[in-house]
């Protein structure tokens, strides 16, 4: 069937609402048949009540005879549109009793229902479907999770709520604009992913969803780019000497894309990798998804720095151009000082970003007995030694200068030959003490932007979690809310006034908390405003105890969002040899050895660590009372060895690895004369 733009002008109107829009959005396409002197939207013609598709597909307009398109024009004018008052209401109301009747455009704007499914039924604006709410309703506002601006949880017929998601909430615009653009193969919650039962409920509210493919789809060469593999070294100091763009498969000059965005690239030997396999990504990938909190669980490990031949430490990847260069000697009260910097580079906190309701607060619990302790601390031990089935009895030696450990053991760890599944001739020493942390007993990550630039915030994650694998000490001294960031995620973490290391920070957050009238908090307000806009918390106050809300969001800027990055290069580093992972399986199992320190050593820890044996001539028993008895008298201080020296001698280490000694320690006495004889064995090392 032919059409043409050179048509009468009285033609352009449509036969069956009479209006010239052609907003295909809204009314369908609009088709000019030249032959037949006939104009008409495809909605109008499809919601019409009194004319069926008679035809094939390929007759008349799309399977509409002319001939019955010609009889429903002349039914509709004989019918008054209940709204607008003209003739020509092709569409009538199918709720039995109901008379009314009107056109297609004037319908949308009365905000009747027009579902484009079986029969093609129309609702007016008395008897239309309704989405069912109950008193369980969250009330409110949460964002659309298609165009993201707020969207109010009312019953109305602009809001569209999800059957399949709980919490999830649309403008009906969005979705029709999206069921226009993904077609009925690839239209489906934008959260859940739920196609069927989403979209059985949206044709019942009036979405139309076309039978056709996504629009992305028929648009011709529209992935004729990546039929090119990107081949380019990207890394800042590339070592190949036959340039960046040199590829050669199978040897460490093959090129290894980023495996999220595939536009970015590193030669294998440029990023320390030694198998293709190894994920590897850049950058900006890795800052876009530690910003937004969705960093992909299948990644194994990022692996960001290397080294010359020379022994100098050469940074594999641009710094990000969002984060400048803070040297570690900068005050900490950098935030109450320069708004300008942190308003370009960090991301804002909005007090509409994530309602309060909804945030999650996954705290531990605040004490926490020692029988609890031990037991959770045992489940660790089984868990490590899971873990500890990857390490190779292939060694690795690392050379350690006791003035500098730090550096000595991070060069180490960035030897291109390095592995963690080799054992290591080093037991880890707490990193606390180190600028990466911040605060008191409980500590949280610092923001340091050249640790950032450097990625030591990743070679610290991955320290931690070698040296609990290998045997080594356990942290024991990360905050509450740092180690739920770590297992549940940032943003479903709630922070604490504790949390601010920041002492002038913390004294603004309390100033602000404590304020006894809407005067004070205002003025409060007024001297710090200039640290609120930097934390993107700058907005009128009208009620005091708009102050809540305030407070929250600051804490969750300061706290969390402000080291978003850190945080996230943190994680991935963790992540070496599974720990992370079993961290996220058993949190509150792990929280015994990331956030309480170790107890200290008592007779009764010393006896239970031993395996007791002994010789036909000694009792076990009285072997048994002789043992814990003089670990009683020397815990008194009645002896001049102590338990740490007793443990320091038969197993080599002057403290209780979070793995367990392997083999463990055993204890035998031989025989009975003026004392026991006894002998000890470990081969701990």
């Amino acid at each position: 069937m032919s059409t043409t733009s050179n048509f009468d002008v009285q033609s352009t109107f449509c036969v069956l609402c009479g209006r010239t829009d052609d907003c295909t959005e809204k009314y369908g396409e609009k088709r000019t048949y030249v032959e037949y002197n006939l104009t008409v939207h495809n909605y109008c013609l499809l919601m019409s009540s009194g004319i069926w598709q008679r035809g094939e597909e390929d007759e008349g307009v799309d399977g509409f005879l002319i001939t019955d398109i010609r009889k429903e024009v002349k039914r509709a004018a004989k019918l008054k549109c209940n709204i607008c008052r003209k003739k020509g209401a092709s569409i009538g109301c199918v709720a039995p009793k109901c008379k009314r009747s009107y056109h297609f455009p004037c319908g949308l704007q009365r905000e009747c229902i027009f579902q484009f499914m079986e029969d093609f039924r129309s609702y007016c604006w008395d008897h239309r479907p309704v989405q069912e709410f109950t008193d369980q309703e969250p009330r409110g506002a949460s964002q659309c999770t298609i165009c993201l601006d707020l969207v109010e949880h009312l019953p109305v017929y602009t809001v569209l709520k999800s059957p399949c998601c709980k919490n999830a909430w649309f403008h009906r615009e969005c979705l029709q604009y999206q069921a226009l653009s993904a077609g009925i193969f690839f239209f489906r919650c934008t959260v859940c992913n739920n196609k069927e039962k989403f979209q059985k409920e949206m044709l019942r509210m009036g979405i139309h969803i076309p039978e056709r493919d996504a629009s992305w789809e028929l648009e011709e060469n529209a992935y004729q780019d990546l039929l090119h593999c990107y081949q380019h070294c990207d890394v800042k100091r590339c070592l190949c000497k036959k340039g960046r763009d040199y590829n050669e498969p199978d040897s460490k000059w093959e090129i290894k894309r980023c495996q999220y965005c595939g536009s970015r690239g590193t030669h294998l030997a440029c990023s320390s990798m030694q198998s293709w396999e190894e994920n590897w990504e850049c950058m900006e990938c890795r800052s876009i998804f530690a910003t937004s909190g969705k960093y992909s669980k299948q990644k194994k490990r990022s692996l960001a720095t290397s080294e010359k031949s020379n022994g100098t430490t050469c940074l594999l990847e641009e710094p990000s151009p969002k984060s400048p260069r803070q040297s570690s000697g900068s005050p900490r009260n950098f935030l109450l000082q320069s708004q300008k910097i942190m308003c370009q580079n960090l991301s804002p906190c909005s007090h509409r970003e994530l309602p309060a309701s909804n945030r999650m607060t996954m705290s531990l619990s605040p004490v926490m007995s020692n029988r609890h302790l031990k037991e959770r601390r045992r489940e660790v031990c089984n868990i490590l030694k899971e873990l500890k089935v990857q390490v190779k009895t292939k060694p690795t030696r690392l050379n350690i200068n006791a003035e500098n450990i730090w550096s000595s053991a991070l060069k180490g760890f960035r030897q291109r030959m390095f592995s963690p599944t080799n054992t290591i001739e080093l037991l880890m020493l707490h990193l606390q003490n180190s600028s990466l942390f911040e605060g008191s007993s409980g500590k949280t990550l610092s923001l340091d932007f050249q640790a950032l630039e450097e990625n030591l915030y990743f070679e610290a994650g991955k320290m931690i979690a070698v040296s609990l694998v290998h045997g080594g000490p356990p942290p024991g001294f990360f905050s509450k809310t740092l180690y739920n960031c770590l297992v549940y995620g940032p943003e479903n973490v709630k922070p604490s006034l504790e949390d601010v290391a920041d002492d002038d920070v913390a004294q603004t957050i309390k100033k602000i908390k404590y304020a006894n009238s809407l005067s004070s908090l205002q003025s409060t307000l007024q001297d710090c405003c200039e640290f609120l806009a930097a934390a993107g918390c700058l907005r009128p106050v009208t009620a005091l105890c708009d102050k809540n809300m305030l407070v929250n969001d600051i804490l969750i800027y300061h706290v969390i969002k402000r080291v978003t990055l850190p945080l996230e290069s943190f994680r991935q580093g963790l992540k070496t040899l599974g720990v992370l992972e079993k961290m996220q399986m058993r949190p509150n199992v792990f929280s015994s050895i990331f956030c309480h320190k170790s107890e200290r050593l008592s007779a009764k820890t010393i006896c239970d660590l031993f395996t007791i044996h002994s010789t036909s001539d000694v009792n076990k028993v009285e072997g048994a009372d002789f043992w814990m008895g003089y670990l009683q008298e020397v815990e008194s201080g009645e002896s001049v060895v102590t338990l740490e020296d007793i443990l320091l001698f038969v197993t080599g280490s002057c403290y209780i690895p979070s793995i367990g000694f392997d083999p463990e320690p055993t204890i035998k006495f031989l025989h009975i004369r003026s004392s026991l004889n006894v002998s000890f064995c470990c081969r701990q090392v």
